[in-house]
């Protein structure tokens, strides 16, 4: 549905557990740097208190290790009134070694839903 934004990341030291293999949380915080590098640019939120993550899904398929060189692909794949549905997904070359699935809503000052500026869905798409 819209552009496939690429953010280039190495595994630190910090990133891993003992054995060298990134932690499984360590995900959701590389994630969070691709979808804010996603958005710097593109979309000022404002007044409003902008996207929050309502509800998040990973599925591993192989793991990632110290000094590995990882793009995160982050892909909107749907687009509601006050909800956008986001896939990101872990590369390592050509394979796949996580997929995230993330609905993020945009909230207002008074911390309900809000309509989605449509210049924010006009930059990414």
């Amino acid at each position: 549905m819209s552009k496939v934004h690429k953010f280039p990341f190495v595994i630190a030291f910090a990133d891993t557990d003992a054995e060298g293999i990134v932690y499984h949380a360590r995900y959701l915080e590389i994630a969070e740097r691709a979808r804010m590098n996603w958005l710097k640019g593109h979309f000022s939120i404002g007044d409003d208190v902008g996207f929050v993550v309502k509800e998040l899904n990973i599925k591993y398929f192989s793991p990632l290790r110290l000094s590995d060189e990882v793009v995160v692909e982050t892909v909107m794949t749907d687009v509601g009134a006050a909800v956008v549905k986001i896939e990101q997904k872990f590369m390592k070359n050509d394979s796949v070694c996580a997929i995230m699935t993330l609905r993020v809503a945009y909230l207002g000052k008074d911390m309900q839903p809000k309509r989605i500026p449509e210049e924010f869905i006009r930059d990414l798409i």
